[in-house]
């Protein structure tokens, strides 16, 4: 550990550990110092994959591929990845429907669903390679209580054990979630506004193959999405986000395991035959986030630390992995220009730019939800009628599938 740093990122999450491997490919040639800050041990065991049924999952744009690609973590991270290969999207008890074909797009897959345990473990594997060492420090287990602002420069105090040290950086990164006690210390201002809804996130095992088929299907108590996942001690295995109102949600954890396999038959229905297990259940709220100061100088707040949204579209890691790349760009080339990485001029563009994708990715989230969360009857048919519109008008599926597959943002460059 050292005293000076160009940059400290607080949080060796998958947001932290992600822009930590952005800068990997550039940190030696441009002799980046850098210190990614956890409070939680590293694992010291070799990489390995560790089964478990109730594992936490993410959906990865296909865009996002080619940002581990550049990391040069994706070939190690597809070894525990399933393909979407195909997206299907209804509205229960109405006509409306619609269908993407990764083939249809001419790409392997239109995304991929990662366990997050798995993802956490490539990424923190990366940086703890020879090469990485010789310019990240990962201090952990630590606790940043405190960051003060310093003439061109950021202060940071943290605790190991009972152990404080003084540290700064030209920027500091704050990937730290969405709890973080941090932004409140330093008055940065959230954007909120609540769903009066709760997101139940599971696995369950249907009795046949889920064959590569992400489902999105809209009911009258809240919009579910089933996606694949790896099959498991001969199970077939799908991981399972269900938003329902927040009156109703204690009833619902209450359900004993049949009761809630028999309650998700009758939302999800038969399309992949009798649902036969359904794992360790988590929940959370809801809610529409967005900070209102998301740069100063020497400061970024980055990932859900910036903004939330509702998980209705999958789109809430990739817009964070967007902003990831998007940032660690910037830093490579304000170091080649001799610039502070901390430079609030430089800083406040990469803001503007990120906003816009902000607004567009969180107002389609946003809209989506209303729209079928609306009982109005001619809301209805209009959105079924626009299911099927696009389900029959190849322009305007492969329009949706690069907005939903992240194509329409211009390619990173790391180098």
């Amino acid at each position: 550990m050292k005293q000076q740093y160009d940059l400290i990122i607080i949080g060796g999450g998958m947001v932290g550990a992600s822009l930590a491997c952005a800068l990997l490919p550039a940190a030696k040639r441009l002799a980046l110092s850098i210190a990614v800050i956890e409070t939680h041990p590293l694992a010291q065991d070799p990489l390995s994959y560790t089964p478990s049924y109730d594992a936490r999952a993410t959906a990865l744009a296909y865009g996002s591929r080619a940002s581990y690609q550049l990391m040069g973590v994706w070939d190690t991270l597809r070894e525990h990845l399933s393909p979407i290969e195909h997206i299907h999207v209804s509205d229960k008890g109405r006509f409306g429907a619609a269908r993407l074909h990764a083939d249809d797009e001419n790409v392997e897959a239109l995304g991929y669903v990662v366990e997050n345990h798995w993802l956490g473990r490539v990424l923190l594997d990366r940086l703890q390679q020879p090469d990485a060492k010789k310019c990240i420090d990962f201090i952990c287990p630590a606790e940043v209580t405190a960051l003060t602002p310093q003439p061109g420069r950021m202060g940071v105090t943290l605790y190991q054990g009972e152990e404080a040290h003084e540290l700064s950086a030209e920027l500091v990164v704050m990937a730290d979630g969405g709890r973080s006690s941090l932004r409140e210390n330093l008055g940065i201002h959230y954007h909120i506004a609540g769903y009066d809804q709760h997101a139940i996130v599971t696995n369950v095992s249907p009795q046949q193959p889920h064959g590569g088929v992400a489902y999105e299907r809209f009911t009258d108590s809240g919009p579910m999405a089933l996606l694949p996942l790896e099959d498991q001690d001969g199970l077939h295995r799908c991981g399972l986000v269900w938003t329902v109102a927040d009156d109703e949600l204690d009833s619902i954890l209450a359900l004993d395991d049949a009761a809630f396999i028999a309650r998700l038959q009758e939302r999800f229905g038969y399309r992949l035959g009798r649902f036969v297990k359904v794992g360790e259940r988590f929940h959370y709220p809801l809610k529409l986030m967005l900070a209102e100061e998301q740069v100063r100088a020497n400061l970024v707040v980055l990932g859900n630390a910036a903004h939330a949204l509702h998980p209705i579209a999958g789109q809430g890691y990739n817009l964070a992995l967007r902003g990831v790349v998007a940032l660690a760009e910037q830093l490579i080339h304000s170091r080649e220009a001799g610039q502070s990485l901390g430079e609030l001029a430089m800083l406040e563009r990469f803001y503007a730019e990120r906003l816009s994708d902000q607004q567009r990715t969180i107002g389609f989230s946003d809209s989506t939800m209303k729209l079928f969360a609306s009982r109005n009857p001619l809301l209805g048919l209009g959105r079924d009628l626009g299911l099927q519109l696009m389900d029959v008008c190849p322009p305007a599926k492969t329009l949706f599938a690069r907005s939903a597959m992240g194509l329409d943002s211009p390619a990173p460059d790391l180098k």
